[in-house]
C-alpha cells in the first residue's frame, strides 16, 4: 500500500508513531516517511535509530499541529496523513485547558485545512475511548476533534481527501500510562490504586498500528474504527506488574472514569459490527449501504448496544497481562493478529493529480 508513496505522521516521535515507522520500514518501500513534531531531540533520538543512510526515505519536519502554514507546507505532495499529536495527560488538562484545546481541537482544524489544501488522498485520526460520552476537557477535545474528521469529508467532495478516525483504548506501555508508573514503583513496595472497581480496554502498540494501517487501507471517510480489544481490572494489572507490593486506594483522580466507553449507546445505531472490529457509520443511510454492500459480512448492532469495559465480554486474567507485559518488550509478530482485512470491504482510491 505504501510502496512508492508518501506518508506522514504528525506526533511521530511518540509511542505510536515509533512503532508505526518501524512496521512501515519493515513492510513497504515508501518513497517519503515524513516525521512532523515540535520536539527536536526527540526527533534527533529518531534520526539515530532510523539512519537516512540505511532508511533514505526518512524526513523529519520540526513544527506544530497549531502552525496551519507549517503543516500546508509539510503537507505538500503527501499521500497519506496519521494525525498522532495531541495533548493526552487528563490531570494537565484539566490544569492547562486552553493548552489542549489548541493543540487537540485547533491543531485538528489545521490538519485537516492543510490535508485539503494540498490535495492529502486519505487522513487517520487517531482518537481514544475518553471521546466516548467524555466527563474530562481531554476526552472533550477528543470528541470534538473526531467530529471534525467525520465532516471534514463533506467539504472534501466526491473525489476529494477522505477523512477517517480510529478509536481504541489504553495502549500498554506507552509515555505517560500507568504501566511504566507501576514499573517504577515496584521497587516501593507500594502500587497505588485510584479505585478498586476500575476497569480499563487495553491494547498494544503493536496491535494499535498494525490496526490503522489496515483501517487506512479500507477506510472511504467518515467512519470511526474500533477494534475488539481486552479489557482488565486495574488491581489485576497492579498484581501482574507487582505481585508482592501493597495496593493502595489513593481515590479516583479528577476527570476519570470508573469504566470506559469505546462505543455509547447513541453510536450504537449507526454501528457495524465484525468479527474484529466496529465501524460506526456517520449516519444510518451510510450504515445501511455498508450492510447491503457486505452482503451478510458484518451486522448491525442492538441500539441498545454499548461497548464499555466493564461489560467486555473479552478481559484479561492475571496470567494474560503479564503475556501482555512480555510482549511489550518484544517485536509484535503481525502472523498471531486475528483481525483480517477480509472484515472490511476494499475500496478503490480514486486517483487525480498531485498539485506541485
Amino acid at each position: 500500500m505504501f510502496n512508492n508513496k508518501t506518508v506522514l505522521v504528525t506526533g511521530g516521535t511518540g509511542s505510536f508513531g515509533k512503532k508505526f515507522v518501524q512496521m512501515v520500514l519493515e513492510r513497504y518501500r515508501p518513497a517519503k516517511l515524513i516525521i512532523f513534531s515540535r520536539d527536536e531531540l526527540k526527533q534527533f533520538e529518531m534520526q539515530q535509530k532510523w539512519d537516512a543512510r540505511k532508511y533514505p526515505c526518512m524526513r523529519y519536519f520540526l513544527g506544530d499541529v497549531r502552525d496551519r502554514d507549517r503543516l500546508v507546507r509539510a503537507f505538500r505532495n503527501v499521500e497519506y496523513v496519521i494525525h498522532a499529536a495531541a495533548l493526552k495527560q487528563v490531570p494537565a488538562a484539566e490544569y492547562n485547558p486552553q493548552e489542549c484545546i489548541k493543540t487537540n481541537v485547533l491543531g485538528a482544524m489545521n490538519v485537516i485545512d492543510a490535508a485539503l489544501t494540498c490535495g492529502v488522498d486519505k487522513v487517520i485520526a487517531l482518537s481514544t475511548d475518553k471521546a466516548c460520552n467524555p466527563v474530562n476537557l481531554y476526552g472533550a477535545t477528543k470528541l470534538c476533534s473526531d467530529r471534525l474528521f467525520v465532516a471534514a469529508n463533506v467539504y472534501s467532495g466526491f473525489d476529494g481527501t477522505l477523512f477517517s478516525v480510529v478509536r481504541y483504548g489504553n495502549v500498554v506501555g506507552s509515555r505517560g500510562s500507568v504501566v511504566p508508573f507501576f514499573k517504577e514503583r515496584v521497587q516501593t513496595g507500594v502500587l497505588p490504586i485510584t479505585d478498586p472497581r476500575m476497569t480499563r480496554f487495553w491494547i498494544t502498540l503493536g496491535q494499535a498500528a498494525d490496526f490503522v494501517l489496515k483501517c487506512l487501507e479500507v477506510s472511504r471517510g467518515g467512519e470511526i474504527f474500533i477494534p475488539k480489544i481486552p479489557s482488565m481490572k486495574i488491581t489485576d494489572l497492579a498484581r501482574a506488574i507487582g505481585p508482592k507490593c501493597k495496593q493502595e486506594i489513593i481515590g479516583i483522580r479528577p476527570g476519570e472514569k470508573l469504566h470506559e466507553v469505546l462505543i455509547s449507546e447513541d453510536e450504537a445505531r449507526n454501528t457495524v459490527e465484525f468479527d474484529q472490529c466496529f465501524v460506526v457509520q456517520p449516519h444510518k443511510k451510510r450504515r445501511e449501504e455498508l450492510l447491503d454492500k457486505l452482503n451478510g459480512g458484518g451486522s448491525e448492532c442492538a441500539e441498545t448496544f454499548t461497548y464499555c469495559s466493564n461489560n467486555n465480554p473479552s478481559t484479561i486474567t492475571v496470567e494474560g497481562l503479564r503475556a501482555m507485559l512480555e510482549q511489550i518488550e518484544g517485536d509484535f509478530d503481525i502472523e498471531k493478529s486475528r483481525w483480517s482485512l477480509e472484515d472490511l470491504p476494499k475500496v478503490r482510491l480514486v486517483k487525480r493529480s498531485k498539485k506541485v
